[in-house]
C-alpha cells in the first residue's frame, strides 16, 4: 500500500514538474553546493533521471550549474548538499531561475 502510494505521489510531482517546465522552460534536479545570498546565486550538481533505490533524486552527473536567483521563488531556503530542483529559463549562457524546491525538506512524497 505504501508502494502504491509513493509511486502516486512521484506520478503528481512529475506531473507538477512537466507543467512547470512546460511555463517556465527547463527544470534541473541536483545537490546544493552553493547559495550564495550577496550574489544570488545557487550553484548545484546536477542529477541525471537515473531513479534507484539507493539513488532516489537520480545520480550525480558531474556537472555544475550556476543559477541566478534574483527574481526566483524560493521556497524553503537551501543548505549545502541539501536536493534542489530547479525552474529556469536560459538566455546568452546564463540561467535564471524562476522557482527553487528544496526536495531535501520539502519532500512531497512524505507529506500525509
Amino acid at each position: 500500500m505504501k508502494r502504491i502510494a509513493l509511486t502516486l505521489a512521484s506520478a503528481l510531482v512529475l506531473a507538477v514538474l512537466l507543467c512547470s517546465a512546460a511555463w517556465a522552460g527547463m527544470v534541473a534536479q541536483g545537490k546544493c553546493i552553493e547559495h550564495d545570498k550577496a550574489a544570488k546565486t545557487i550553484k548545484i550538481e546536477e542529477y541525471d533521471t537515473n531513479f534507484t533505490p539507493e539513488n532516489k533524486y537520480g545520480t550525480p552527473t558531474g556537472t555544475v550549474t550556476v543559477f541566478d536567483v534574483s527574481e526566483a521563488k524560493i521556497g524553503i531556503p537551501p543548505e549545502p548538499n541539501d536536493i534542489l530542483r530547479i525552474a529556469y529559463t536560459s538566455e546568452n549562457d546564463k540561467y535564471h531561475a524562476v522557482k527553487v524546491m528544496n526536495v531535501t525538506k520539502q519532500d512531497l512524497s512524505k507529506k500525509k
